[in-house]
């Protein structure tokens, strides 16, 4: 914002009492002094440029002490469309965006300043080299959780560390295979004790060194070394073997046929020994980190990838303040929000179901009747799936009865009346008490818990909401008995069933007791020995376990929606149902 957009604001906050537009407002040049933080003399310089520029009408008082008269010509909301609209146009984003937290911008306002900004996000060519660059620009309403494949949990987060590193294999969710990656081939013994990988020559890491085996060691260790939520999935691997720069042997204790799928998964992204990830960022993906601040996180196609080059040439993800956030702002289509590419013709959609749902789980670290089992049956009742989708509709398409669509499909629902939740109620010593209901302060989940506030006020149950950004489990735990939760799978659904039974840092483990999280976890015990339709019953018995105790009640499965320009080409679905940015690009419609 300029220096005269920024004084007329403050003139137009600062002064008590002003009249409208137009109309004149009684003031003396020591009060302006005082609002504009200057001397006299300053204050009759910045008046005169205000007048210059059109933004009011000054008439001095004559002598010293005497009233003069200030009438603005202007309004605030006129001012701060103006030089938002200024900011846009120099490319000023970062400055943009912190002008939409200021106090002064009402909603109205700031929705249409959230348009102007909307048009500068989406997918353009930019003349800034003579080849010219295509960019991608988006907006989060958070900021990033931390970028460590050790720990990384989150869809998003997940997502974009896809696009920064590999791994040795990959999993092609079409075929239900395993592809190479940075190993080109594998090979495992009879009895699926012993696997070796043999890796591409000449892979570069992004700070340039060229990958070896020892890489591959490291990331393991590193795995160990930082007690990885995911490391408990690894125990069998007793010994790891460098035979070579380019091949690497693991000997496990007992078979494991589950094992490509841990080499494929994101916490084994294949990281730089020699870079501390606390000071940069390195990993042989198409994209290399560049920027992650406060304001942006800005990724670059990498010219020296071992695949095939992105044609999208930078990628911005810019974060909206708090004060600012709109969620019906452009993100990358994702399983419950989709909104694409605002400001441009769509002429065309995709839909899909999403992997995962929302489902209500239980505090059990806290007292209250909600240990009570006919308590958890009333909630069932409350938490209606066939009510879900017909009075909230949205994204929200089948009723959930598994975090596999697949699975959900195969049960018959039944919906039991509110009057048998009252019934149910009254049975387990339920008295009139408050309990607390906890979900993200985001928008379709504050939908959620609204509706079901409602509905539990309905048969006498009082619910009061705690919204949080960022889920703490202790803070949860001490604060709330019920909790409405969201889990979406990777593409590898195998492999996001199992983490959801066993990453101790997921809200599953966070509000369950040890003796609770036994019952699911002897199911599993065989788990990574077992051929795959074992592995899908081990998988469904443990499932058996959340349901046949009401520890969890599954919501609805939600649909992915994603508007696609005609413009836009190279379509392919990531993991978590995120396009796949390192294949799109765009064609010029003006050619």
């Amino acid at each position: 914002m300029d220096h005269n957009s920024n004084h007329f604001l403050c003139l137009a906050i600062g002064i008590p009492s002003p009249t409208g537009i137009g109309e004149a407002n009684p003031v003396t040049i020591e009060l302006l002094a005082s609002i504009l933080c200057c001397t006299p003399r300053n204050v009759k310089f910045i008046l005169r440029k205000l007048e210059e520029q059109g933004f009011i009408h000054w008439q001095p008082g004559r002598g010293r002490g005497h009233v003069s008269q200030l009438t603005f010509l202007r309004t605030i909301e006129e001012v701060l469309e103006d030089s938002f609209q200024e900011l846009i146009s120099k490319g000023k984003i970062k400055e943009a965006i912190e002008l939409l937290s200021r106090g002064q911008v009402s909603d109205p306002l700031k929705e249409r300043l959230l348009m102007v900004l909307n048009k500068q996000m989406g997918f353009r060519s930019e003349s800034e080299t003579t080849s010219g660059l295509d960019v991608l620009r988006i907006t989060r309403n958070r900021h990033m959780e931390e970028l460590d494949p050790a720990y990384v949990y989150t869809a998003f987060e997940s997502y974009l560390l896809g696009q920064i590193y590999n791994t040795l294999v990959t999993y092609d969710a079409a075929s239900d295979n395993f592809l190479p990656g940075l190993a080109h081939m594998w090979e495992a013994n009879e009895d699926h004790t012993s696997y070796i990988f043999y890796l591409r020559k000449g892979v570069r890491f992004h700070h340039g060194r060229i990958m070896t085996s020892r890489d591959v060691k490291e990331t393991f260790q590193r795995l160990i070394d930082l007690n990885s939520p995911a490391l408990s999935l690894y125990k069998d691997i007793e010994r790891v073997e460098l035979e070579g720069d380019h091949r690497i042997r693991f000997e496990l204790s007992r078979p494991n046929l589950f094992f490509l799928h841990m080499f494929s998964c994101i916490h084994m992204s294949i990281l730089p020994y020699d870079v501390d990830l606390a000071n940069e960022v390195s990993g042989t993906g198409p994209y290399r980190l560049i920027d992650l601040n406060d304001d942006v996180l800005v990724l670059t196609a990498f010219d020296y990838y071992y695949g095939i080059r992105p044609l999208l040439d930078r990628v911005e993800i810019w974060y909206l303040p708090e004060q600012a956030s709109n969620e019906r702002l452009y993100e990358l289509p994702n399983p419950v929000q989709g909104e694409l590419l605002p400001n441009i013709i769509c002429n065309h959609s995709i839909d899909y179901p999403a992997l995962g749902c929302r489902y209500i789980l239980f505090n059990f670290h806290k007292e209250g009747v909600h240990q009570n089992l006919q308590f958890r049956q009333a909630i069932r009742i409350l938490y209606s799936r066939a009510a879900l989708i017909k009075e909230l509709g949205g994204n929200r398409i089948t009723p959930a009865d598994s975090f596999l669509p697949w699975e959900s499909s195969k049960r018959d629902f039944v919906e039991p009346t509110l009057d048998h939740a009252r019934s149910l109620l009254l049975a387990s010593g339920y008295q009139g008490e408050t309990l607390t209901f906890a979900t993200k302060d985001k928008k379709e989940e504050r939908e959620e818990a609204l509706w079901f506030q409602e509905r539990a006020a309905s048969v006498g149950l009082q619910i009061k909401l705690y919204l949080f950004n960022e889920f703490s489990s202790e803070d949860v735990k001490n604060t709330a008995e019920i909790l409405l939760a969201e889990e979406v799978l990777e593409d590898d659904w195998q492999w996001g069933m199992i983490n959801y039974f066993n990453n101790k840092y997921n809200y599953l483990f966070s509000l369950l007791r040890d003796d609770q999280i036994l019952l699911f976890s002897d199911e599993l015990t065989d788990f990574t020995q077992s051929p795959k339709e074992e592995r899908i019953k081990l998988l469904d018995q443990a499932e058996d376990v959340l349901r046949d105790h009401y520890w969890v009640l599954y919501g609805c499965h939600m649909n992915k929606k994603a508007q696609l320009n005609q413009s836009l080409f190279g379509l392919h679905t990531s993991s978590f149902g995120f396009l796949d940015i390192s294949k799109l690009w765009i064609k010029n419609t003006s050619l």
